[in-house]
């Protein structure tokens, strides 16, 4: 867990550097080198306490004067300790008393600036660290590359230390076994492993029980692989710091290199990168499964290269269990058929923040478990101690505990399906739903087709009116403090609401009709728009929109009658007449009829749905927020959109809506297809370019779109013929995504016209770089359209569950 001390000081580190030093990655080189440096000087003082007789070990004769505790003696000044530590940094790669790893680390490093003012800030602040604290080493280091965003990029996030801790106590590998993790960062899950061996091997007084010769089998068993020579460097002094004096880390490109391949272990952990680079890995072809996606080959490679009884921890992100791609779905098929795969734990997003609030599952495999069992296990995480926010602050709740308890249990062939975290599903069930591995997927419906009391919301709940202050008199609305609710509040953040956009005075309740509703009111709108409904979180008053359900009685969950309130729709549409002013009275609401299940009950229902709602909300988040995006190069050529494509305008024909004889063929608009017609005036691949209309300034759908085959296009959308399909996607996406405001006229109308359109300035990369962008972004498309597909999905399932509360 990065700690906020560590944070403050890397930032003050940064803010030291930046008038020297403006590059971020050569900041992260030069707080890394200097970390090192003071790290080895601690351990070198360490080592004199320890039976060295007060000799130093790594900073002796001509380099002696090199070490830190020397440079930073409050004798030296300014000028002396930037002297003598640049010259430090210089030798140290031939300081012959260093370890070899050591002496790696310091080759062709050099301090780029000789400022001793700055160099005294930046060394006071780097001797806060110790190497007491040796995990500060890497935290630091990855929080660096966070900021610099490199981290993001390729799809590498710190794995909180927590999480390592879960995944190697379930795993649980033993002092004789190898350990691999293939894309081992700054070795963290090496490192938790070591710890965990140690800790399983004591006796009762807690002396360590490990032979000699079991920790030299140790230091031989720990590998790990990673394609950046930066992490090599880090993971290696990482382990160093824990004992290990010739770490087995090798700079290695796991998913394309066939060196190492047929090296096999007996237990792998790894939180592989989630990225792929554009245009995909080309692998050998020594895969089972045949793929570009990184996350698909490393799944891959681990299975491939564990022993026969071999073990497995990895996180992987949240396309991995669900994606309906075939590579994805080939990879599921190999886990679960080959007996690999026996548990699956949901993480929540958020456990990667501040890195990344990125969704993530654990794959545990076993290959002796999994052969005997036919059921696969799914554990559902809500809380890791820590709340899922940016800052990640430590919170009561923590289910990490009993997750532990119940994979070991279930290793241990005992009944876990009394825990609420549990979905027990079996691998032919799994099989008949393409091998998803969400457990949502394969619950128990907890009611089925069972009929509960119905009672009458008036019953149940106390209903109040809303009200409007008069707005005339601002001393009801001039700095009020009393959060106020209308229809908009629902539109800004859904339908559980813990802030209002528009507040009242204590005055205005005073004296008008306006009332308090407490927290977990359900507000229902009756009138205008009629069915509208949300759960305050807070106390609020509401305008005479919607009307405030209180509950009144101890047997009805507030969560339970806020999802009951979705099926109020049409009961409140059939209230309110046939009116063009819809209006629902209290009268009528209160004679509403809900089901009544016994408490357990409804809050298992609840649980179903906040479940699904859950998954929804995930979704929503990568649909919202995607947008497509090409970052440019200024070394590409600019050229004008009528240069390199031909435009078929002439050849339109518009057909009024009276004259056109239905048909099979699209019949194509701005904004897409229209209408369908009997005949076409186009058979190939084209770009469809929006002429006019609103939506060329609102962008509320793409204006440029690709289609295909026979169509007949009207005059309101410009045709383009490419010479090359890819640079017509290309354009395509180029366009959908840049600001085309200056090339429009007309205000009433906006227009685009053909003038204006050949003019249009457009960055063309090599045909091979548009390949890579737009195969990037077709995939990032689908994922969206997934996403949009599971948001279908689980609120169909939503739907379901009340329509069957309701016994429908």
């Amino acid at each position: 867990m990065l700690k906020f001390d560590v944070k403050r000081k890397i930032n003050t580190l940064r803010d030291i550097l930046v008038g020297k030093v403006p590059d971020p990655k050569a900041q992260v080189e030069q707080i890394t080198i200097a970390m090192i440096y003071k790290f080895m000087d601690d351990i070198d003082l360490e080592g004199m306490e320890f039976g060295r007789l007060g000799t130093r070990a790594f900073f002796r004769d001509d380099f002696e004067k090199y070490a830190w505790a020397n440079i930073m003696q409050s004798e030296n000044s300014g000028q002396q300790r930037a002297v003598l530590y640049a010259e430090g940094i210089d030798k140290m790669a031939m300081n012959p008393h260093l370890p070899q790893l050591f002496r790696d680390v310091f080759r062709g490093a050099y301090v780029p600036y000789r400022d001793p003012d700055t160099l005294n800030m930046f060394l006071k602040e780097i001797s806060e660290f110790s190497y007491d604290n040796s995990e500060d080493l890497g935290n630091a280091f990855e929080y660096l590359l966070s900021i610099m965003g490199s981290q993001g990029d390729a799809g590498q996030f710190r794995t909180p230390r927590h999480i390592i801790d879960m995944i190697v106590e379930i795993v649980d590998p033993k002092k004789n076994e190898s350990v691999l993790d293939p894309a081992c960062g700054s070795a963290g899950f090496l490192i938790s492993s070591y710890k965990h061996i140690l800790e399983n091997n004591k006796d009762k007084n807690g002396k360590s029980t490990l032979t000699t010769d079991d920790r030299k089998h140790l230091s031989i068993n720990f590998a790990g692989y990673d394609i950046s020579p930066d992490m090599v460097r880090l993971s290696r002094v990482n382990m160093y710091l824990h004992k290990f004096t010739k770490p087995q880390i090798s700079e290695y490109d796991t998913l394309t290199s066939e060196e190492k391949w047929n090296d096999s272990y007996d237990v792998i952990l790894a939180n592989p990168p989630f990225m792929t680079p554009k245009g995909g890995i080309i692998p050998h072809n020594r895969y089972r499964v045949q793929a570009k996606r990184a996350e698909v080959l490393f799944v891959d490679y681990i299975a491939e290269h564990l022993n026969p009884t071999g073990r497995a921890g990895i996180i992987v992100p949240e396309g991995i269990v669900f994606q309906s791609a075939n590579a994805y779905k080939q990879l599921r098929e190999y886990l679960v058929n080959d007996n690999l795969l026996y548990a699956v734990i949901s993480l929540p997003a958020g456990v990667f923040n501040p890195y990344s609030g990125v969704k993530t599952s654990v794959l545990l495999f076993d290959k002796t478990l999994a052969k005997n069992r036919e059921e696969i296990l799914f554990v559902k995480m809500n809380n890791d101690g820590y709340d899922l926010g940016a800052q990640r602050r430590e919170i009561k709740q923590n289910d990490i505990p009993d997750i532990i308890n119940i994979v070991k249990a279930f290793i241990n062939g005992e009944d876990v399906s009394y825990s609420p975290l549990v979905t027990l599903a079996k691998k032919e069930e799994i099989k008949k739903h393409d091998y998803i591995l969400v457990g949502e997927r394969y619950k128990v419906v907890t009611v089925v087709n069972s009929v509960w009391p119905m009672v009458e919301l008036g019953e149940v709940c106390e209903v109040f009116n809303g009200s409007t202050p008069s707005r005339t008199e601002k001393v009801y609305w001039e700095k009020g403090n009393i959060p106020w609710f209308t229809i908009d509040d629902v539109r800004t953040q859904g339908r559980i609401i813990t802030y209002t956009n528009q507040h009242i005075t204590e005055q205005a309740v005073t004296e008008t009709s306006v009332k308090i509703l407490p927290a977990n009111t359900v507000l229902l709108c009756c009138t205008a728009s009629v069915g509208e409904f949300a759960i305050s979180k807070i106390e609020l008053t509401t305008n005479q929109q919607f009307n405030g359900l209180v509950i009144k009685t101890k047997n009805l969950l507030p969560e339970f009658l806020f999802y009951c309130a979705s099926q109020f729709k049409s009961e409140l549409f059939r209230l309110s007449g046939e009116t063009a002013f819809k209006f629902v009275s209290i009268r009528y609401v209160k004679q509403i009829k809900i089901p009544l299940p016994p408490l357990s009950i409804q809050q298992e229902i609840v649980t179903e749905i906040e479940s699904y709602q859950k998954i929804i909300d995930g979704a929503r988040q990568v649909v919202d927020n995607y947008r497509l995006t090409i970052k440019v190069d200024p070394s590409w050529e600019i050229i004008k959109l009528g240069d390199i494509c031909e435009n078929l305008d002439s050849k339109r024909i518009p057909i009024t809506s009276s004259e056109r004889n239905q048909g099979e063929y699209p019949y194509y608009g701005a904004s897409g297809i229209v209408d369908y017609v009997d005949g076409y005036i186009f058979d190939e691949d084209l770009l469809l370019l929006s002429e006019d209309g609103a939506n060329l300034i609102t962008r509320v759908t793409p204006i440029a779109f690709s289609i295909t085959g026979k169509v007949w296009v009207n005059n309101h959308a410009h045709v383009l013929k490419f010479q090359e399909k890819d640079t017509q996607k290309y354009i395509e996406f180029y366009i959908n995504q840049m600001d085309i405001s200056n090339y429009v006229t007309g205000a009433a109308q906006p227009k685009l016209s053909q003038g204006n359109l050949t003019r249009i300035s457009i960055p063309l990369p090599p045909l091979e770089t548009q390949q890579q962008i737009v195969a990037q972004i077709t995939e990032e498309m689908a994922i969206v359209e997934q996403n949009k597909r599971l948001i279908e999905i689980f609120e169909q399932k939503i739907e379901d569950k009340m329509k069957e509360v309701w016994g429908e």
